[in-house]
């Protein structure tokens, strides 16, 4: 009943929202992909030069003068690039109003081009204490790749508000109890690995990795994910996304008492995602199934939904639905919330998203909470 009744939501949003698109939305508005604006070729952190010309002169409401001479290189192979990110988060339970600043990340980007087809990458987050670096090399066939160092594995959809359930959930941010609140892509996670990205058509894109997640030698088994994804534009204004991830995580749970040896628990995660773009509305969907996620014989479930629209530019309007089921079997054990907010991109590299957050579960509590997250990038 549950899975049907994931199906009927997803299907409704779609069938109501029918001048809808969906995320990325930035790259889908125009039928692209994640390397026509980032670095790295699934997305996410640094821009190149098209993505930080994008965010400089086409998002913001006010761009800086066209005299004033800037670039995100130092030389002309070197480029550089930030991301910091903070918000103010008040929440309101039965007894009290607790409001705090909460700050997120401060990471700093570097990429070095050896070659054309051959780039260098590194992130360094100063709050979080993640390294990322790997090198690419564009030398398969239609620009497929290699890439090779610590990043993220590609999986569903990057959007960059790890809170949603399909990301990494809540994170205890919110909740002190409840255990795991969504799968298990948070800011956090990087893989050191290897992965291939072959561009199959003009449309269609599959990446395949494995990667080890501990950060010890021998800390954990390989972990395997897989994403195909297919951009196609029907028209100027009407483009479709659709596609599928895969991914077998081993996740170390300590070691055994008497043979001191690493124990696993062997996860498999299954998700597909779509979304339409048309003319200022943006709809996006994905859900995913996940065995063994909260503990062994059980199969969880995570479900994001997320419609836009751009009211004026620089101005978006955000409403998201998030539904996570750490267990189908058990009853009255899910929980899920809805997003009202706007993202206002004032500025160049600025952004600025106050959001009101309803959480739903049961037994029902009184939680929900109120922020204004700012992000500054470069």
């Amino acid at each position: 009943m549950k899975a049907a009744a994931n199906f009927l939501i997803i299907l409704l949003f779609f069938l109501t929202a029918g001048e809808g698109f969906a995320l990325p939305r930035f790259a889908l508005g125009v039928g692209g992909t994640c390397i026509d604006c980032h670095v790295n070729p699934t997305g996410g952190g640094m821009r190149n030069s098209s993505g930080w010309s994008y965010g400089k002169n086409v998002l913001p409401l006010v761009s800086p003068r066209k005299e004033f001479e800037m670039n995100n290189k130092i030389a002309e192979n070197i480029g550089l690039g930030l991301d910091f990110r903070g918000q103010l988060l008040v929440q309101t339970t039965d007894s009290t109003t607790k409001a705090d600043f909460h700050r997120m990340s401060a990471a700093f980007y570097s990429s070095i081009n050896l070659s054309e087809e051959i780039n260098v990458y590194a992130r360094y987050d100063f709050l979080q204490s993640i390294w990322e670096g790997y090198v690419t090399a564009h030398i398969l066939p239609n620009n497929s790749y290699i890439k090779g160092g610590s990043f993220t594995p590609n999986y569903g959809i990057r959007i960059d508000d790890h809170t949603a359930y399909t990301r990494g959930g809540d994170m205890g941010v919110l909740f002190s109890t409840g255990g795991r609140r969504g799968l298990i892509y948070s800011p956090t996670y990087v893989e050191q690995g290897v992965e291939l990205g072959a561009y199959l058509s003009d449309f269609a894109f599959l990446t395949a990795s494995v990667g080890n997640p501990g950060r010890r030698l021998f800390a954990a088994d390989p972990s395997y994910t897989a994403n195909l994804q297919i951009v196609h534009s029907i028209s100027d204004v009407f483009n479709f996304m659709a596609g599928g991830s895969f991914a077998n995580f081993k996740d170390p749970r300590g070691f055994h008492p008497v043979t001191f040896s690493q124990l696993f628990q062997n996860i498999n995660m299954y998700g597909g995602y779509a979304g339409i773009s048309f003319g200022r509305f943006v709809l996006l969907a994905q859900y995913d199934i996940a065995k063994d996620l909260v503990k062994t014989d059980s199969t969880a479930n995570a479900l994001m939904i997320e419609a836009s629209y751009r009211i004026v530019k620089g101005l978006d309007a955000i409403v998201r639905y998030d539904r996570f089921d750490p267990n189908k079997d058990a009853e009255k054990d899910d929980v899920s919330r809805l997003i009202i907010g706007l993202e206002f991109f004032p500025y160049s590299f600025l952004e600025i998203r106050p959001q009101y957050r309803i959480q739903m579960e049961q037994p029902k509590v009184k939680n929900d909470s109120f922020l204004i997250h700012a992000h500054i990038y470069y």
